[in-house]
Formats: structure tokens, sequence, C-alpha cells
């Protein structure tokens, strides 16, 4: 369904439009600016027709963080640190958003490496109170930003998990922001496949993602700010299959939330998309290299069947906590029925769905047209069944 330009901003090319939007749902939390969006948005559509894409898509929004980091830089040399961490954090994001099409190798990890240097500097400039942790996990770290919530006592917790594309540095704030207003603490961790440890430290995904998740539990568990009998996992867009799994396997979570439901059947989807990179690439919202590169696949054959060991068939029966699936009634990424065939397949006998129309808002992919309609329900429900 078109829901006109403000979803749509490049017309029929989804793979584009996907992208912005997912931007511009971060506007909320003074992360990005609409106007600085728009901006570079009209001159990528005055390219939009050039043959290399990808490339045009990533030196308009390289262009647009350079300018951006400047003026961080040059607030920053007269001693306005809260002025310079608000363009730092812009800059870091656009950083981020130029690397989304290169394909994997030195450039797109120079990129990544780049976005990462200046989003954490405007963290640590705007909001000190964000804390940069290491997860221990088999015999390495896992990187993850923590929020804590002013209660002063040990409080309730939700680990959040990102999706494919996503990173800890934005749900820290549409996600931590919220969590933390209510009394919550908040941690968001990049586990394999995800943000800074598929760019930075080169580890694929895996499909037994209670691994990562009980580090994270393990590692909470000992803070001492936190209530070790009310941590919750969370996950959006692909992070959806990754927190089910985690709920799953990992009892010692108080419930669990999937902020849109994942492929049923993710072979089958992975298939779809190559064929769609064929013969119409802008009708998609993954590149052709995407998920063979977060599962470590050498070919996209090889990254279909890795696919078959993503499913939650099998295992959802073993979901037992209080259990939240959202999903937009508009998806175009996963067809809106897999929401009820997860929340079906659950075993939890407290257990809700909730799909989001376009009159409420929150009805795209993982509620990206509007954050904060999303996770207001999800922290909602977090507090009543918690």
């Amino acid at each position: 369904m078109s829901r006109g330009p403000w979803i749509a901003h490049f017309g029929d090319n989804f793979l584009w439009s996907n992208a912005t939007l997912i931007l511009k749902g971060m506007a909320p939390y003074g992360v990005v600016a609409l106007e600085e969006i728009d901006r570079v948005c009209e001159k990528l559509r005055a390219r939009e027709n050039e043959p290399d894409r990808g490339q045009v898509w990533q030196e308009e929004w390289r262009a647009l963080g350079n300018l951006i980091e400047k003026l961080g830089d040059q607030a920053l040399a007269k001693n306005h640190t809260i002025t310079a961490g608000d363009y730092y954090l812009r800059a870091g994001i656009y950083h981020y958003n130029a690397e989304r099409f290169i394909v994997p190798g030195p450039e797109k990890k120079a990129q990544a490496s780049h976005a990462y240097k200046i989003w954490h500097q405007g963290i640590r400039l705007r909001c000190p109170n964000i804390e940069f942790v290491e997860v221990p996990y088999e015999g390495t770290t896992l990187p993850a930003l923590f929020m804590k919530t002013q209660t002063g006592a040990p409080a309730p917790t939700v680990v959040v998990v990102n999706g494919m594309d996503n990173a800890k540095e934005m749900s820290i704030f549409f996600c931590g922001l919220e969590f933390a207003r209510r009394g919550y603490n908040t941690l968001c961790l990049d586990g394999p496949g995800m943000g800074e440890m598929r760019r930075m430290r080169d580890m694929p995904s895996r499909y037994d993602y209670e691994v990562p998740g009980t580090a994270a539990f393990n590692y909470l568990a000992a803070r001492a700010d936190v209530d070790a009998k009310r941590i919750a996992i969370m996950g959006y867009s692909f992070g959806g299959y990754y927190s089910s799994r985690i709920a799953a396997f990992e009892k010692r979570y108080a419930a669990c939330i999937a902020l849109s439901a994942l492929h049923w059947d993710l072979a089958a989807w992975q298939q779809k998309i190559k064929d769609a990179n064929k013969s119409a690439p802008k009708s998609v919202a993954q590149s052709n290299f995407q998920w063979r590169w977060v599962a470590g696949a050498k070919d996209e054959d090889e990254g279909i069947e890795i696919a078959k060991k993503f499913s939650l068939k099998h295992v959802a029966k073993n979901i037992s906590c209080p259990f939240l699936v959202t999903h937009g009634g508009n998806d175009r990424v996963v067809p809106v029925e897999n929401a009820q065939k997860l929340y079906d397949a659950v075993g939890s006998k407290n257990k809700t769905i909730k799909i989001f129309t376009t009159e409420e808002g929150g009805a795209e992919h993982a509620h990206v047209d509007n954050r904060q309609i999303g996770i207001d329900f999800a922290a909602d429900w977090l507090a009543d069944n918690m």
C-alpha cells in the first residue's frame, strides 16, 4: 500500500525509501535533522537514475556526514561541547547510513569505523550517562551501551538486540530513553552479526542466539544496579527472531518482546530477494549481499542454506515467559501474517499480539514510520506484565 512521499520518499524505489524512513524515524530523539535528510535526498533524487546507485548513495550521505562533522569540530573548538555532541551524533548516523550499501570489504569497514568514531564522540559529549561496556562472551566480548534509570535502586532492565541493519547507537535512544523514563535500565547489545560486532570485529551471526543472550543476562545479573529477577529481552526487526529464540532457551528472562516478527520461512524469503535483485532490485529493502554477509556465507546459495536454521517454527512453543509481538499492518519487509504465526506458536499462556494500522501509525516495518508509538506500546506492555 502506498502512503505518500513521507513514507515512499523515492516513489517505487523501496530500497532507498526504506533506508531513508529508518533515519526519519529517529527524529523524535534528536539524533537526526529532518531538514538535513531532505537536503541530501533532493541530491539523491537528481542522481537516482545513475547506473551505480550504491555509489551515489554512499557519496551523498558521506558528504552530509562530513559537513555536519566539521560543524561539530567548530563547535568543539569553541568549547561548545553540548552543541558539538549534537552535531557528532547526527554526523555519526549519516556516516553509518552511507555504509549501508557498500559491498563488504575494506571500504565498508573504513566507513563503518569512521561512523562509530564520530557517533561515540557524540554520545560521550551529549549523553555522559550512557556507559560503554563489554559483555564477556566465549573468550571475547560483545560491545554494548548501558543506559541507567535514575531510580537509585536495583532496577528492572531490558536487553535490546538489533535487526540486520540497525545498531545499538540507534536503539539506545529510541528504546533506552523511553525505558529510562519508566524506571528501567537498558542494555543495547551488538551481538554476533550486528553493528560493531559484524563491521569492526568480523563476527557473523548465529542461529542459536541464546548463547549471546545468556552472556548478556549473566553480565547484568552481576551488576548491583540491576534487579536480576526482572530482566526482559527485546528485539526489533530481525531481532524479533533473536529475542524469541533467546526466550525459548534462556528461561531466566522475565519477559520477551518481538518488535516485529521475522519471516516464518527465512530461506524462502531470501530466495525471493535473490530473484528480485536480479529482476527488480529497487523493489526490495535489502541489498543483494546483506544477508549472506550477516550470516558469514560465501555466496547467496550458502546464505539460503544457513537461513534454514533461523526458524522459530519448532522452538516458539518453548517460550513460557510473558510475550509480546508487534507488527506493522503495512509492513513490506516481513509479511504481517508472520506475526500471527509467531503468536499462535508461542507456548506462553500470557501472550499479546498488536498489529498497527495506517490510521494509528507505526504501520511500516518495525514501526519506523512512527517509532514512538511502537516503543510506547512495548514499554507500557512491559510495565503491565513484568
